[in-house]
């Protein structure tokens, strides 16, 4: 009895933000520990089936990092990353779009069917969804000081989002599940970190919600401790003193362009622990580093 009590108190807790967030729509990156445990993958599931059930739209983006380095490793190619972002030449780039695209996009679709829900697979290729161009970063040369030029190769950033098949998607009652990947001049392959695509199709669509699954608790201060709440302003300063850096980078520029876009709230969560999604939006301590304007 005492169970079902508690199990009771949690629906009773969650009813407000059920009543908040119906007809809402979230968009959800999905990444790291959650998409290789299996049990992880289970739940993640299962929870995005849930939201969508009690009337959150929810959109899945999603990466794949680990099974891409796997296969990399295979065929003999070392993965080597600039500020969180994976450089990605020409051979590299068909191992992304057969994984991202094809292996892993499908992998979770089929996840989510099998739980209840009506998901379809697209890549940014999908009705002209993600417009792209090729990607260049500038880094301060250490000895001159003068910024020099990365080329990270086949890497491209978000021009613009048609959010037209998504529109579509969400009138036939279908959940997205969009591979970050697109198509640049002359037709060439790009790859696009998943945290970027994410945060501008949040900001194209209006999301109430942008929430980003990682393999860390959040964004921690220098002495460790994990930082609950952030505003824009707070973000910056902790970039500038080199508190947030390398993997964390791309999901802070996510959010602070989501947010700057007219997403209402950005989140960063532990995609390890089961059911995350569920105890970030329908508690009210939550469980990552949430990031409002």
């Amino acid at each position: 009895m005492k169970k079902s009590i508690e199990k009771a108190a949690v629906l009773v807790e969650s009813l407000p933000y059920i009543r908040r967030f119906s007809g809402r729509t979230f968009v959800i990156k999905y990444g790291g520990a959650a998409m290789v445990d299996d049990r992880l993958k289970d739940t993640f599931a299962s929870d995005v089936v849930l939201l969508n059930f009690i009337g959150i739209k929810p959109v899945i983006v999603h990466g794949g990092g680990p099974k891409i380095n796997t296969i990399m490793e295979k065929m003999g190619k070392k993965p080597t990353f600039v500020q969180g972002q994976r450089v990605t030449d020409e051979e590299t780039v068909d191992i992304v779009e057969m994984v991202l695209g094809g292996l892993v996009n499908k992998q979770i679709v089929s996840r989510i069917n099998r739980h209840g829900g009506f998901a379809v697979g697209l890549s940014g290729k999908d009705g002209n969804l993600i417009k792209a161009r090729k990607k260049i970063i500038r880094k301060l040369s250490p000895e001159t000081g003068v910024p020099e030029i990365i080329d990270l190769g086949l890497v491209g950033e978000v021009e613009k989002i048609n959010p037209r098949i998504l529109v579509s998607m969400d009138e036939g009652g279908f959940i997205p599940v969009i591979a970050p990947i697109s198509a640049g001049q002359k037709s060439r392959t790009l790859n696009i970190n998943a945290d970027y695509v994410a945060g501008a199709v949040a900001s194209a669509i209006k999301a109430e919600k942008l929430i980003l699954l990682t393999d860390v608790e959040g964004i921690k201060a220098k002495n460790g401790r994990l930082i609950s709440t952030l505003n824009l302003k707070k973000l910056s300063g902790l970039i500038s003193d080199g508190t947030i850096s390398g993997g964390m980078l791309p999901k802070v520029h996510a959010c602070r362009n989501a947010l700057e876009g007219g997403v209402g709230k950005t989140h960063i969560i532990d995609g390890r622990k089961p059911h995350a999604l569920l105890l970030e939006i329908f508690t009210e301590e939550g469980i990552g580093t949430e990031i409002v304007k």
